[in-house]
């Protein structure tokens, strides 16, 4: 196997792992997926890695994710995908350049957002700060994506931001690869998480100056990469020592 291609699969097993624990999950439901080269050593979208239909996220290894194309058709793994990751992720990673990894979630504080008139992030919370500018907001829940034109709905609410919050549903989150992405995750849960305590009982949220968040939202930029790197490396080293056969 390519080793960029099997390292790729030892990344997205160790996230969904990790998801796992966070509980970031939802039963044998939601999908993380990550586009992967073709054979001329390209990303267009076209090939991804997903998780197979019916695995618990805290059994993924690396062999059992499958490698399918935009058809649907499976490349490599003789597990099966199920129907909404298929339509979801296939037209978000062929939509969206900068999806090269796309994180699917019913996350429950990011999700409870959702459920309100009109819910946003607020920012008004230093991890909240991480995402100003980068969040896009989906008004219509469209029921499941059991075809390609919902998939090329979400894809088009996505357009060229970083994550989505999809009305009455969940979350996508995206990155130019595992650990960006996942360290997205886990901070956008933690952000809903912390907003969502604040405001129960009917509290008013603190304001934040519109130009103070811009500028520690350009902090948080000039940090974050070498930040997601660093977290990820933790995860797999964790997992390394608790949890080895991920890699298998």
């Amino acid at each position: 196997m390519d080793q960029t291609l099997h390292q790729q699969r030892i990344d997205l097993a160790c996230a969904l792992r990790w998801a796992a624990r966070l509980g970031l999950h939802e039963g044998v439901c939601n999908h993380f997926s990550l586009a992967v080269a073709d054979a001329d050593g390209l990303v267009r979208g076209d090939r991804f890695l997903i998780n197979p239909y019916g695995w618990h996220w805290s059994e993924i290894t690396a062999s059992s994710l499958v490698l399918c194309d935009a058809d649907g058709t499976v490349l490599e793994g003789s597990n099966t995908v199920e129907p909404t990751a298929f339509y979801i992720h296939s037209r978000v990673h062929l939509a969206a350049p900068q999806a090269v990894c796309v994180l699917h979630t019913h996350m429950p504080y990011a999700t409870a957002l959702t459920l309100r008139e009109n819910g946003r992030l607020a920012m008004c919370e230093q991890n909240a700060l991480i995402f100003y500018g980068r969040l896009a907001y989906d008004e219509d829940y469209g029921g499941l994506a059991l075809d390609g034109s919902e998939g090329d709905r979400i894809a088009a609410q996505l357009g060229n931001a970083s994550a989505l919050m999809l009305a009455s549903h969940g979350v996508v989150v995206t990155g130019r690869n595992v650990a960006q992405a996942f360290t997205d995750l886990y901070y956008l849960e933690r952000a809903a998480q912390a907003q969502v305590l604040a405001a129960s009982g009917g509290h008013r949220l603190r304001t934040i100056p519109e130009e103070l968040q811009r500028r520690t939202a350009q902090q948080h930029m000039q940090e974050y990469e070498g930040l997601a790197d660093r977290l990820f490396d933790a995860y797999r080293r964790m997992l390394d020592k608790q949890e080895p056969d991920y890699r298998s």
